[in-house]
């Protein structure tokens, strides 16, 4: 096999041509600090009102409520932190969202915080019965994902943002994984979300938050004030333009029936010659997302072996700088530490093709077997 196959685009995505040439332009431009007073600087503080406008167009929110970041860690952390002004408060989260989210509030529990972590079983996502259990009279905040970056299951976001409306109490959603995988709209009672570029083909180091009107934040940066003085520092402009180049330049629906018919091709074609293959996850799934279990299989002998046939799957989140340690998520998820050391993630974005998940197959099937026959001879 002579050309490489990408198939870890929850990790990344590729960026797409289109996002990469206004890019360029910007970069190539004038210089433009949106703060400074003078013609370059209003040029500069247009370009970003007008992709913030984008951005809030497509969310179906106000542009007052779109505030650019670096991307999903610092979102979160300023979502998190932000929101949290009171050590004596409780929290609610999950034990399966990214590092992003869970080892931000392990930081705040290390330092006092009370945070209840809502129970996981095979479905893959909270519940919204355990949601309605865990709220004490003193929960100030419910932080969660909208769909799981491991395994694609997704959360009833409508389910838990009314009860989240009902109990007074800001529900934060991290929406790096949705985005761009499957459509949607922000109920009423999410208070805030983030999201990343680099998931839905845009650039890296670059990603925006949603922060409802009368949300209050702490900024985690301060300095000149940008952003509404919760993230200062000077607008990176040329990841803003491609940030909402690659929101606005693709089919949603086309989109998303490309990846679910490559999902679902890729799934058929495993199972047929893997029998005994699971999908790990049993709730309703993003489109582009296969987390599969391959009983009696190191999951980390087949990585290896895949990316030596130039084939990129993930072991787990690519969150932990490329430690390779048993999932978190599946292991909340109740599954064994032998089953999540025997799974791997697959996942397409739009610019995977038919013929890259045929062949993929092919050569999963062939080294499943090899591996398979090696362990037993």
């Amino acid at each position: 096999m002579n050309e490489r196959i990408y198939l870890d685009n929850n990790a990344t995505t590729p960026l797409d041509p289109d996002v990469l040439d206004v890019m360029i332009e910007e970069l190539a431009a004038p210089p433009h600090n949106p703060s400074s007073i003078h013609s370059f600087g209003q040029e500069g503080r247009k370009i970003v009102a007008e992709a913030r406008r984008t951005i809030a167009q497509f969310l179906g929110v106000k542009t007052s409520e779109v505030l650019f970041t670096s991307g999903g860690t610092e979102g979160m952390n300023l979502l998190i932190r932000g929101a949290f002004n009171d050590p004596s408060s409780h929290i609610i989260a999950s034990p399966i969202d990214h590092a992003a989210a869970y080892n931000t509030l392990e930081d705040l529990r290390k330092k006092g915080a009370d945070i209840t972590y809502l129970p996981i079983d095979s479905f893959g996502a909270p519940h919204s019965k355990d949601l309605q259990k865990a709220i004490r009279p003193n929960t100030k905040l419910i932080v969660l994902s909208a769909a799981n970056s491991e395994t694609g299951v997704m959360l009833d976001m409508e389910g838990f943002a009314a009860i989240a409306k009902r109990a007074n109490i800001p529900l934060v959603l991290d929406g790096v994984a949705l985005i761009g995988k499957e459509p949607f709209t922000i109920p009423e009672g999410v208070a805030a979300m983030a999201f990343s570029a680099h998931k839905f083909h845009g650039p890296q180091g670059t990603g925006f938050i949603f922060v409802r009107s009368g949300l209050k934040l702490s900024p985690l940066l301060t300095g000149g004030g940008q952003e509404k003085n919760l993230r200062s520092g000077t607008e990176n402009l040329p990841g803003i333009v491609g940030m909402a180049c690659a929101l606005s330049i693709f089919d949603e629906d086309e989109a998303f029936a490309h990846m679910r018919t490559l999902r679902e091709q890729f799934e058929a074609l495993l199972t047929e010659e893997i029998p005994d293959l699971e999908i790990n996850g049993e709730g309703p799934r993003l489109p582009n997302t296969s987390n599969l279990y391959f009983p009696g299989i190191d999951a980390e002998s087949l990585l290896i072996s895949l990316d030596m046939e130039k084939i990129a799957a993930s072991y787990a989140s690519a969150c932990a700088s490329g430690a390779l340690e048993p999932s978190r998520t599946l292991l909340n998820m109740g599954f064994s530490k032998e089953r999540a050391s025997s799974s791997l993630r697959f996942s397409f974005s739009r610019l995977n093709t038919v013929a890259e998940v045929q062949k993929a197959a092919k050569v999963i099937i062939a080294l499943v077997i090899k591996l398979r026959t090696a362990a037993f001879s």
